[in-house]
């Protein structure tokens, strides 16, 4: 029998890859890399989706939305994932997210998982990389702020 998903499981495969960590107070995990912050969310329901969720660092102006989205659409459209979508803050700037999840309802191996956990990191990273190219002032900005 396959192992269940739990948030344990993802924080103990996290730590044998190396990746840093942190636990917010509702519990969820957090990690941060040089282009994006990324959520590893179990659904607390099952213990049998995982989604990592990903989140670009710069940040762009409503006027950029037109072009946003069709980056988005683009890599949608050329790859499998992550998936990539526009979003609004409170301020509405636009936060340009990549999200992968995957359904491990009958169990999951910590290779398994931890292949799933480097998938969605990596090609996260190579989406935000690509946002850096395409909207080089707004990464400009974000490097200047921190």
């Amino acid at each position: 029998m396959l192992a269940r998903l739990t948030k344990e499981r993802v924080a103990a495969v996290l730590e044998s890859i190396g990746w840093r960590y942190t636990v917010d107070d509702e519990g969820d995990i957090r990690g941060g890399w040089e282009y994006g912050s990324f959520f590893f969310l179990v659904d607390d329901e099952a213990d049998a989706l995982l989604c990592v969720r990903g989140y670009w660092r710069g940040r762009l102006g409503a006027s950029e939305y037109a072009r946003a989205l069709e980056l988005c659409n683009l890599w949608n459209a050329d790859r499998l994932w992550p998936k990539t979508f526009v979003g609004r803050d409170d301020d509405g700037s636009l936060r340009l997210n990549a999200e992968h999840t995957v359904d491990h309802d009958p169990g999951v191996t910590d290779e398994q998982l931890a292949q799933h956990l480097r998938c969605a990191v990596g090609t996260s990273m190579a989406f935000f990389s690509t946002l850096n190219d395409a909207f080089p002032e707004a990464w400009a900005r974000h490097l200047a702020q921190h």
